[in-house]
């Protein structure tokens, strides 16, 4: 007969329990479903064999994220060695996750089940664990599950491999809908101003530069020779700026009140800020893109590189895609589209903002659009898995990607790809060098720097004790000065005579002036008796 035997993983620990009976087929009735929901008669159907509690929160973290990953941990092999039973052919061992099932397989022999029958008793394990184990009380339980569960999120988040592209993917969103938003706003300029000076829209068509000379011109009328040399400044073409001066003095707008110019102002203003975090974002964008992935921005650009990776997800998820799929990343909805009608699949999604297939022939924009995404792949994969990530393959990769264009132009034949790569990878290997180079520099630096302060801070430590010591010294000095001299006497054992210190001579006066008391009390007293 082969023994059922269920493996609970527990915040607390691990639990190996025995199964007396079941029956899989008896699991649907409604009376066997009661049983598992009453603590009395599901301790019929199972029995504790053993108990393994942590040590400690981060022995527990440890154990928790080895299950969850399909490892077998050391506490968890130990408990199944000892608490199952020898013959491994008579043991069949339920669990809960099919990965740490395969894992114990492999590494320990014991048949391992997942659904079924072994569901349906973790769900009362889970229901009555507190019961089942001696010592664990409810409250407990609970408030070792959320321990547990505050650490393992903390520690997912914080060893997140796509962190670095987080920021990626939220620049990149923040800037597409900047653009959105400016030109909205711009539009809203150019239609409000647009009554009171609809010529500028012809002089001006570019939405940044109008906004300026809105927020600068105001009324039209007060426009003068003396502004020629503010317009020229905002438009950098002093033909233009003559022809706004003679624009505003034939203008067909209408008149304009001044609240209403402060508005338009106001409102242009924003416009401008906008413009202007926009292009600082931009540069943010860049810097980060050539930290995180050098190569793909070295050979398809910044923005078209950020977009792929926004719309994988992670720079990970962009790195385990085939060629094929990074072609038409971005057309989802024509592709599906075309599935369905039977047409013709797209060529390419977002890589089409590139400039490569902006440049090739029509006919060719197909075969350039494949070779392109070929070598998106080879790139991310190259940033993803690399220590120090370089940009020497990326514009490799982009010469290749050039050559490409001129042999479906010219038919001219480029360089194979094992040449240029072997040029890349010498290249890429004297450019790490020289990035460790500077990062030991760095770090010898940095450990002078703070062996430096170490020592500023030890030496101001010494001085202030000395500082300390000194007034002390002189305080001594005085009082010893002050204090008057005493004759010494000598003891009554014959020894060598020694001064008495301060304390001891006062306690002997004040016994010496007592005696005294009482001798004259004494007098006092034979006298009285006396005169009776």
């Amino acid at each position: 007969m082969v023994l059922l035997h269920v493996l609970f993983e527990h915040a607390a620990g691990y639990a190996l329990f025995a199964v007396r009976e079941v029956e899989e087929i008896s699991l649907l009735l409604p009376q066997v479903e009661e049983s598992v929901l009453t603590v009395g008669k599901f301790h019929n159907v199972v029995k504790l064999v053993a108990f393994a509690p942590f040590k400690s929160a981060q022995s527990a973290l440890e154990n928790i994220n080895a299950v969850s990953e399909g490892i077998l941990h050391e506490d968890l092999r130990l408990l199944l060695e000892t608490s199952m039973p020898a013959k491994k052919k008579k043991a069949l061992l339920g669990v809960a996750d099919a990965k740490i099932g395969a894992a114990i397989l492999e590494e320990l022999g014991y048949q391992c089940q997942t659904g079924g029958v072994v569901a349906e008793i973790l769900r009362g394990i889970r229901l009555h664990f507190h019961a089942l184990v001696k010592g664990l009380t409810a409250q407990s339980a609970s408030k070792a599950q959320l321990g547990l569960g505050h650490s393992y999120s903390r520690a997912k988040v914080k060893f997140n491999v796509n962190r670095v592209d987080n920021m990626i993917i939220q620049s990149i969103s923040l800037l597409d809908q900047l653009d959105k938003d400016i030109n909205t706003f711009s539009m809203r300029v150019r239609e409000w101003y647009g009554y009171h000076f609809p010529e500028l829209i012809k002089i001006v068509s570019e939405n940044y530069t109008y906004c300026r000379l809105a927020k600068f011109i105001g009324n039209r009328k007060e426009l003068s020779e003396e502004s020629l040399e503010g317009l020229e400044e905002i438009v950098m073409d002093s033909a233009k700026a003559q022809a706004i001066l003679e624009a505003s003095r034939s203008s067909m707008g209408m008149d304009i009140s001044p609240l209403d110019l402060i508005n338009i102002e106001s409102f242009s203003s924003r416009v401008i800020s906008l413009s202007e975090y926009r292009k600082g974002l931009q540069e943010y964008l860049r810097s980060k893109m050539s930290q995180v992935a050098p190569s793909l921005s070295a050979l398809i650009g910044e923005v078209v590189g950020a977009r792929l990776i926004s719309h994988a997800g992670s720079l990970t998820n962009l790195a385990k895609y085939p060629a094929s799929t990074v072609q038409i990343l971005g057309a989802e909805k024509a592709l599906f589209r075309a599935l369905k009608t039977r047409g013709n699949t797209p060529k390419y999604g977002l890589i089409f903002h590139s400039t490569f297939i902006g440049r090739a022939a029509a006919k060719n924009k197909g075969r350039i659009s494949r070779y392109l995404a070929n070598k998106c792949t080879i790139a991310s994969r190259i940033d993803c898995f690399s220590e120090v990530p370089t940009s020497v393959f990326g514009d490799k990769l982009r010469e290749q990607v050039e050559e490409r264009l001129a042999f479906y132009e010219t038919g001219e034949p480029p360089r194979k790809n094992l040449e240029v790569m072997k040029e890349a990878v010498v290249e890429a290997s004297e450019v790490v060098a020289e990035v460790k180079r500077k990062q030991e520099k760095k770090e010898k630096k940095k450990k002078k720097r703070e062996k430096q302060r170490l020592e500023a801070l030890a030496a101001a430590a010494e001085e202030v004790e000395e500082n300390d010591i000194e007034p002390k010294k002189k305080k001594k000095k005085k009082k010893q000065q002050q204090e008057p001299e005493t004759d010494s006497e000598p003891e009554e054992n014959g020894l060598e005579e020694e001064v008495l210190p301060k304390k001891k001579r006062k306690l002997m006066v004040e016994a010496d002036e007592e005696e005294k008391k009482k001798k004259k009390k004494k007098k006092k007293e034979k006298a009285r008796d006396a005169e009776h």
